[in-house]
């Protein structure tokens, strides 16, 4: 898979979890290119890399998540037909990105693929979202004292009814793990580096998603530690905020024709297939 490459943006991670993720990818392939791009204060986590086919870049300060990725993309765009944005804390089987590949060379129309996403213990990340509304947010952030209505919120926005089984075309897939077609960024363009730190992957995905199918393929999976850092960290927590906020700037708060238009043609896609 030489026309494959994939990014890691790391800021002061655990040197353990990395590895795990460049193993798993090294593993999988033994021709494409993984670009390391370290925004951490220090080079520390250079130290676990030592195969070729790994690129390590240190910012020297924290950029951010899109910027860090749009740096490798930026090189890649003309050469790499296809290109992964990897968490530093997946890992997955050595089969996982061979599989992903020949799917996305069976389909044209497919701009980004994620695979089901589990928690290390197994249990299922419901990773698959509809476009979210400002309210959503608000719920999920601030109002998950209330059990009942949050699991109301999320058994829809996160598409549990689905029960995600089955192929589904979905406009706002997670940033963990995006298998993306060049062809599809050159097209809408790359992450927007407004975002400093979160919905910068719903962003893009719902830019990608007006142009081309944005596919959940459960036939393979991956492991996700998934840090949830933004929820005990107040600085965290401000960028997931200030993010949000520029989001809705961006694409409308109470209307968003778009949003309401991709939402219903997710679930009605879902419930023809039934």
């Amino acid at each position: 898979m030489k026309d494959l490459s994939a990014s890691i943006v790391v800021y002061k991670n655990s040197a353990l979890m990395l590895s795990s993720a460049i193993k798993s990818f090294l593993n999988s392939t033994t021709e494409s290119t993984l670009f390391i791009v370290d925004n951490s204060p220090t080079d520390a986590l250079k130290a676990v890399i030592n195969d070729p086919r790994v690129i390590y870049r240190f910012n020297n300060r924290n950029i951010g998540f899109g910027a860090g990725h749009n740096t490798v993309l930026r090189e890649i765009l003309d050469q790499s037909r296809y290109h992964i944005i990897l968490n530093p804390d997946v890992y997955f089987g050595e089969r996982v990105l061979a599989t992903l590949y020949s799917f996305m060379e069976r389909h044209s129309e497919v701009g980004h693929l994620m695979p089901k996403v589990l928690y290390p213990d197994g249990h299922l990340q419901p990773l698959c979202k509809l476009l979210p509304t400002p309210m959503t947010l608000i719920k999920r952030r601030f109002l998950n004292f209330n059990k009942s209505s949050l699991e109301k919120e999320n058994y829809r926005y996160e598409l549990r009814w689905s029960g995600y089984e089955k192929i589904m075309n979905v406009p706002f897939l997670s940033g963990c793990f995006m298998f993306l077609r060049t062809e599809a960024l050159r097209k809408v363009g790359l992450f927007d580096e407004q975002f400093f730190l979160y919905t910068e992957d719903v962003d893009l995905s719902r830019r990608i998603h007006k142009h081309y199918r944005t596919v959940y393929y459960p036939q393979v999976t991956i492991y996700h530690h998934y840090q949830r850092g933004s929820y005990r960290n107040l600085w965290l927590t401000w960028c997931n905020i200030s993010s949000a906020v520029r989001y809705f700037n961006k694409w409308g708060w109470a209307n968003d024709t778009e949003r309401e238009f991709f939402n219903q043609r997710t679930i009605q896609q879902f419930a023809e297939t039934t």
